[in-house]
C-alpha cells in the first residue's frame, strides 16, 4: 500500500512533463530511491501539520489529506494535527441567525459566538478528522486546549486609533496562547497516536479562548520541537502577485517577512500563516512549509521527492523570485 502510494504521487507529478510511455516504465524501485533519503531523514520526528481552507469543506480532499498522514505515521514520523474551522463557524451562525462579525480580521467572540465555536471546531470537525484517521488505518485523539491545560492563553484586546489616541477595543473571547504545555502531545505521540487539536485555548480562571488555528500551530511546532510544521491553505503558497499562480515564492527568510508585509505581498489570511511559521523557525523548527491541500498529494511531494510545491520558510538564505514562464 505505502509503496503504491509512493508511485501514484510520483506518476501524477511526472505526467505533465513527459509522456504516457515514460510514465509507464517508470519502476518502482526509482520511486523509493528518490524518497528513502528522506524517509531516513524524518523517521521519528515531529511534524505539526494545520489543516485548513478548502480541505476542511471538500470531503475527498479531506480523505487524501488524512490518508497521507497516516501514511507519515507509518513510516515512522510522528504527525500532529492542529485544524481550522473559521469557514464552518460562519456558516452555522448564520443557520442560526446571527451575523458573524469582524474587526482587524478578527472574529468578535461574545458568549454565544464561543459556545458556536466550541461546538463546530469540538463537536463537528475534531470528531470527524478522528473518525477518518479511524477508516484510514490510523489511530486518532482529539483534544483542545483546555487538555492537560495544553494551551494557556490571555484575552487578545484590538487596537483603533480615535482622535490620534490609541485605544484598546474588547472583541470577546479573542485569544492568544501564553504558554504551550506539550506534556500530554508526547504522551499520546509516544503510544503512537495522531492528536488533532482544535484551536481553542483556555485562561486562568478556565475561560475557553478562541485562537488563530494558524498561530497555534507554530506555537505548538516550536513547544515540540518539530522537525517541520506545514501549513495547508487553498492556493500554492505565498504569491508575489495573488491574481497570478505562477509569481510563487518558492523560499522566504525570516527576514523578508516583514518587508513582504509592508510592501503587501503579505496580506490577508497569509499574514497568519508567515507568522505561525516564524514563531516555529525562530524557535527551533528546522523548516516551515506553506502548500496548496487542495492539490493531491501536495504534503508527500513536498516532503519526499527534490522538488518542493510549496513556499518554504526557513532562517537563512535569499529571497526567491518567480521564474519566469518560458
Amino acid at each position: 500500500m505505502l509503496l503504491l502510494a509512493f508511485i501514484k504521487v510520483l506518476n501524477d507529478r511526472f505526467k505533465n512533463r513527459f509522456s504516457d510511455s515514460y510514465i509507464m516504465e517508470l519502476k518502482r524501485e526509482n520511486v523509493l530511491i528518490e524518497a528513502l533519503p528522506y524517509m531516513q531523514e524524518f523517521y521519528d520526528s515531529i511534524m505539526v501539520i494545520k489543516v485548513g481552507g478548502n480541505a476542511m469543506v471538500s470531503a475527498q480532499i479531506m480523505e487524501d489529506i488524512i490518508k497521507d498522514i497516516v501514511l507519515l505515521r507509518y513510516v515512522g514520523i510522528k504527525p500532529v494535527i492542529v485544524h481550522g474551522g473559521g469557514p464552518e463557524i460562519t456558516e452555522k451562525m448564520e443557520r442560526m441567525g446571527k451575523k458573524a462579525e469582524f474587526f482587524q480580521g478578527l472574529r468578535i467572540t461574545d458568549d454565544e459566538t464561543m459556545e458556536i465555536a466550541r461546538m463546530v471546531l469540538v463537536g463537528n470537525i475534531n470528531t470527524k478528522i478522528v473518525s477518518l484517521i479511524g477508516v484510514c488505518g490510523g489511530k486518532g485523539i482529539g483534544l483542545t486546549g483546555h487538555d492537560g491545560r495544553m494551551i494557556l492563553g490571555h484575552k487578545q484586546a484590538a487596537q483603533i486609533v480615535i482622535n490620534g489616541i490609541e485605544t484598546e477595543v474588547d472583541i470577546g473571547w479573542v485569544g492568544e496562547s501564553e504558554v504551550i504545555n506539550p506534556d500530554i502531545l508526547h504522551i499520546v505521540l509516544k503510544n503512537g497516536y495522531i492528536p488533532v487539536i482544535s484551536p481553542i485555548a483556555v485562561d486562568a480562571k478556565g475561560n475557553a479562548l478562541n485562537i488563530n488555528a494558524d498561530i497555534v500551530a507554530g506555537d505548538i511546532a516550536a513547544a515540540l520541537h518539530a522537525k517541520k510544521l506545514i501549513l495547508m491553505t487553498d492556493i500554492s503558497g505565498l504569491l508575489r502577485d495573488i491574481n497570478d499562480p505562477n509569481s510563487r515564492i518558492s523560499r522566504v527568510t525570516l527576514e523578508d517577512i516583514d518587508p513582504l508585509i509592508a510592501e503587501g505581498v503579505i496580506q490577508g489570511g497569509m499574514i497568519p500563516k508567515l507568522k505561525g511559521a516564524a514563531v516555529a523557525v525562530k524557535n527551533g523548527v528546522e523548516r516551515a512549509h506553506i502548500i496548496n491541500g487542495s492539490v493531491s498529494h501536495s504534503m508527500l511531494l513536498e516532503l519526499f521527492t527534490d522538488c518542493g510545491v510549496g513556499t518554504m520558510v526557513c532562517k537563512l538564505g535569499k529571497l526567491e523570485k518567480p521564474k519566469e514562464n518560458k
